[in-house]
């Protein structure tokens, strides 16, 4: 993972620049589908924790080239970021000091402003050598087993306490105190007046007469994602898997005709590029499906199938071998790649294809030929007579 997510993100810095990384950071879609092509279980809470971690530790070799660094992670890792900040600050020449305010403001915002009964354990800082930030964190409610996550982005930033989210992903439940909601305003205003002007009885009787209010939740992007493990056709826009299938058979043969000849895993590779090119060139709108983008590498949990390593091995060295010769001046290989996502959007109109269903069952068959591994093992033990455990329902 800390492979993939580096040279995608060189990819995307390539083509759009730093800034357009941290943007897409902050757009909560696009971040549940880029751990997903990743490899990373599609639905699961834990998919924030391994992006962040896979990407601290993938982008630390190339981080003053490119001019992204990645500070806090969960638990301990996460109060850290303060000091990791203020190092940069003194190597980078970035302001250490306000950047450090401002991971423990929007710490803070979400721990106190924001009580919806998720208590913060993850605080991951992505910022840039010239200080734009993103951040995103992550809290738990013990008693659900339930995850929700924060999405904040210095570019559009005008107050930390008034509307300050890019998005919050996660189930609506229960009474939520949302002082950050603009409409809070007025709340916010009177707090300050009942702390210095008025008795405790006063503030009170206040409480009892707001009792039951709430201010309405800020139209924010919402992810929403669903109970069961395994992937279903409901959660795959089918018209899009079939384009990226129609892509990868017409492009595959033009330009990359060195690749379909390694036996048995080339052509299948050309399909994974494709998903991770529209991580790389899609628009927000395309990624409200996440679990397609699972479709790429499989997912650590087996689904939709084990991770099938000799395509995801494959996928990194072409990608890296891309990026390496776009670092030469020679774009052939990134552009193929760009021309491969392109195709896919043309081609989703009109194409036709499996179902969601029968990709999954061609893929699990393939699986052992193809260096299939979950957490369970690698997939050619597991499908020795005695030994296959179902685990496609989660």
């Amino acid at each position: 993972m800390a492979s993939l997510g580096t040279i995608i993100t060189q990819a995307i810095v390539h083509h759009y620049g730093r800034d357009a990384f941290l943007q897409r950071l902050s757009h909560p879609f696009w971040f549940q589908s880029f751990g997903a092509v990743m490899g990373m279980d599609w639905h699961s809470s834990g998919i924030t924790t391994s992006v962040i971690g896979a990407l601290k530790r993938g982008l630390a070799p190339v981080q003053d080239e490119l001019g992204i660094y990645v500070c806090g992670g969960r638990g301990q890792h996460s109060r850290k970021t303060p000091d990791e900040l203020m190092a940069l600050g003194d190597r980078v020449g970035f302001d250490g000091a306000g950047l450090t305010r401002a991971s423990r403001l929007v710490a803070k915002v979400d721990s106190a402003a924001v009580q919806d009964g998720f208590d913060l354990y993850l605080h991951g800082f992505f910022v840039t050598s010239d200080g734009k930030w993103t951040v995103v964190q992550q809290g738990m409610n013990g008693d659900k087993r339930q995850a929700r996550r924060y999405h904040w982005h210095s570019e559009a930033l005008k107050s930390f306490v008034d509307a300050p989210h890019s998005a919050i992903d996660g189930p609506a439940q229960g009474q939520i105190v949302n002082l950050t909601d603009h409409r809070a305003d007025v709340s916010r205003t009177a707090q300050l007046e009942l702390l210095t002007e008025l008795g405790p009885d006063r503030i009170v009787s206040e409480f009892e007469r707001l009792s039951g209010t709430e201010p309405a939740q800020a139209l924010l992007p919402h992810l929403i994602m669903p109970a069961h493990h395994d992937v279903r056709p409901k959660d795959v826009f089918a018209r899009r898997l079939h384009g990226t299938l129609a892509a990868a058979a017409e492009r595959g043969p033009v330009d990359f005709p060195e690749l379909l000849l390694t036996p048995g895993v080339g052509a299948r590779t050309v399909r994974s590029l494709a998903m991770v090119a529209e991580v790389v060139h899609g628009a927000p709108y395309r990624f409200n499906d996440p679990a397609r983008f699972s479709l790429a590498h499989g997912g650590k949990d087996r689904h939709p199938y084990p991770v099938p390593i000799k395509v995801y091995d494959e996928t990194i060295r072409v990608l890296k071998d891309a990026v390496q010769q776009a670092k030469l001046g020679r774009e052939e290989e990134m552009q193929a790649l760009r021309r491969l996502d392109d195709q896919a959007r043309r081609l989703e109109r009109t194409a036709t294809g499996p179902s969601v269903e029968a990709y999954i069952a061609g893929e699990r068959v393939a699986s052992p030929a193809l260096d299939g591994r979950s957490v369970f093992g690698w997939e050619r033990d597991l499908v020795a007579p005695g030994k296959l455990r179902d685990t496609s329902t989660g």
